[in-house]
């Protein structure tokens, strides 16, 4: 069996408590697009807003070069020409696109074009996943280890252990998240009315965690998300029904 680059990240929903986080494992041939999509399944985020990664590094910027560029000559004619400025800028991973803004203090790497060993491969290493930059979620990762080792790609990524449901689409962020979980523990009243109407369910557990289910649908839906935002292709009927969990009886929004 070959071996590969195997990632074990910890990622953790930003400023939520009770935490919603999961640790997962993913090869390192994967592109940072496809972490992006792994992320999204692993935290119920249903592919429909814009997303990016950021991170500031210096030492991750030259690897990137250096996958650019493996002519040592080519190399370090490239990095003299750089300014210190440009060095201290923030990297941001994101698929361009015509809404994209890039802040004059960031520098834009395509996400879908550079693979995760080109990126790092060093423990410890940190990184923010944003999705949809109205309601504003923010997931913070760790690379808890980097290994190589016998395995095959089919199992990869594959969450290994983790808390909490995931966010609500369009609830509004973090504190609309906290607000729905607290009604929903009412489990009465008009607002509980109006969100299950909303949710178009009552049965929706923001502390539930099913690692099974998760793993099932990184291996079904990873290439419906991949090919959604860098082909943009509609997805099928059989898609939309796994994403909506039609096999687990759910409601029209998937909860």
């Amino acid at each position: 069996m070959p071996q590969h680059y195997v990632y074990s990240f910890y990622a953790e929903l930003r400023d939520y408590r009770p935490k919603i986080w999961r640790r997962f494992e993913i090869n390192g041939e994967k592109t940072i697009a496809e972490l992006g999509y792994a992320i999204m399944l692993m935290f119920e985020m249903q592919a429909s807003h814009l997303f990016c990664f950021r991170e500031n590094s210096k030492e991750n910027f030259l690897a990137y070069l250096r996958a650019v560029y493996p002519d040592e000559e080519k190399f370090n004619s490239y990095v003299e020409k750089i300014s210190m400025d440009e060095f201290l800028k923030n990297f941001r991973y994101e698929l361009p696109s015509e809404d994209m803004f890039v802040p004059d203090d960031e520098r834009l790497i395509e996400a879908d074009k550079i693979k995760l060993s080109n990126v790092t491969n060093s423990p410890g290493w940190k990184t923010s996943f944003e999705y949809d930059f109205g309601d504003g979620w923010e997931i913070d990762l760790t690379i808890e280890k980097c290994e190589k080792r016998e395995i095959s790609l089919t199992i990869l990524p594959r969450v290994l252990e983790g808390e909490g449901f995931g966010i609500v689409e369009d609830v509004g962020g973090v504190g609309g998240l906290e607000n729905l979980a607290k009604i929903l523990k009412k489990g009465k009243g008009k607002e509980y009315k109006e969100f299950c109407d909303w949710l178009g369910s009552d049965s929706l557990d923001l502390e539930a965690f099913d690692v099974e289910d998760m793993n099932f649908r990184l291996k079904k839906l990873l290439r419906v998300y991949r090919d959604s935002y860098e082909d943009h292709y509609e997805p099928t009927e059989r898609s939309l029904s796994l994403l909506l969990r039609e096999y687990k009886g759910k409601g029209p929004r998937g909860y």
